[in-house]
């Protein structure tokens, strides 16, 4: 707990010069890599985009101005090449197609670490190696973007040294990020920290307690409703609260009675066998045993994957959550937003 403050990099301390007349690659057109895409473009770079010939998004890519090449073509032609795809496929594409056309003092970038720590990915010496990660979705990358704003990000150097840092950070820089602060951190330690969050807290953790709460009031005879809005529903309001504020923020808006259950009950929940169940899952991560896993079970065609998906799909808490969602429109809405946005990123990246 007495780990000093990092350091937040601003607009002043990228070197913009150091992309200059440089191609810039992004490998996969995604999430990430649109918002990217779009941002370092309406910045001034020479960007251009790689896909595998039977994408989807070529035409999208080719529709908002991109030169799009076979990733193969992409990496020769750049000079810092961004690899976007989902963790899994980063691999193969990198040993296909990325790998045979790396030559010295390109520039690889990563979104997240997991590939570069995991060992997944081991590219050659005389190569930079940086990982720039915006804390948010891609969407959220380009519209912050739009409105002279941006989304914090984290920076990170594997492999050349200060060369390679002014490299992210000027990247970083040109998705907007410096408006927001730029903070630097190491790939084992993104790597490590985001797969816990994402298991322990923000997806496995949430997941399991909003699914417990309700089977909990459910079997005790309360409507389904009743459980589903008072433990899944006003979760957001909740986490809003805590996302402006902090916790402290968040109970100092909350009823007197909320607060005090709050800190008397919450710790009989989350009890010291919790913590220890929360110190396994990081020992796996640490361990590369969580990885091992998810590797194996991709390359085994994701039978358990799908397998728990689809059951927590068929969960009563979704059927009751899907009826009562569709009388707020609000929720109809943004569900038709996301969905168009999966079919089309056009959708929502020329959204202003």
């Amino acid at each position: 707990m007495n780990s000093k403050p990092a350091k937040v990099y601003r607009e002043k301390d990228a070197d913009k010069k150091v992309l200059k007349n440089k191609t810039l690659a992004v490998i996969g057109f995604g999430s990430q890599g649109h918002a990217h895409a779009l941002n370092l473009k309406d910045s001034g770079y020479k960007v251009i985009i790689g896909l595998y010939p039977k994408s989807k998004s070529i035409e999208v890519a080719k529709k908002m101005g991109f030169k799009v090449l076979p990733t193969a073509e992409a990496v020769k032609e750049a000079d810092v090449i961004m690899i976007a795809a989902p963790d899994m496929k980063q691999p193969d594409i990198y040993e296909k197609d990325i790998a045979p056309n790396l030559t010295k003092g390109k520039t690889l970038i990563f979104t997240h670490g997991l590939a570069i720590h995991s060992g997944l990915i081991k590219p050659p010496a005389g190569v930079n190696v940086v990982m720039v990660a915006p804390k948010g979705p891609g969407h959220t990358v380009r519209s912050q973007y739009l409105e002279n704003r941006g989304v914090p990000s984290l920076i990170a150097v594997h492999a050349g040294g200060p060369a390679a840092k002014k490299i992210a950070l000027a990247w970083a820089d040109g998705i907007g990020a410096t408006r927001a602060g730029v903070l630097e951190t190491t790939f084992k330690e993104e790597t490590e920290t985001d797969l816990f969050g994402e298991q322990a807290v923000l997806c496995g953790g949430v997941s399991a307690l909003i699914q417990a709460g309700f089977e909990t009031l459910v079997k005790a005879g309360y409507k389904p409703e009743m459980a589903y809005f008072e433990c899944c529903h006003e979760l957001k309001l909740i986490v809003d609260l805590i996302n402006q504020s902090g916790i402290s923020g968040m109970r100092f808006s909350i009823s007197e009675t909320a607060k005090y259950g709050d800190v008397t009950r919450g710790p009989r929940v989350i009890t010291s066998a919790t913590k220890k169940a929360m110190e396994k899952i990081l020992k796996e991560i640490q361990t590369g045993k969580f990885t091992k896993e998810w590797v194996a079970e991709y390359k085994g065609g994701l039978k358990n994957y799908n397998k728990l998906l689809k059951e927590g799909e068929a969960h009563p808490i979704e059927k009751v959550g899907q009826r009562l969602r569709s009388l707020m429109p609000w929720a109809a809405k943004a569900n038709a937003n996301i969905k168009g946005a999966q079919a089309s990123f056009a959708a929502v990246i020329n959204k202003k």
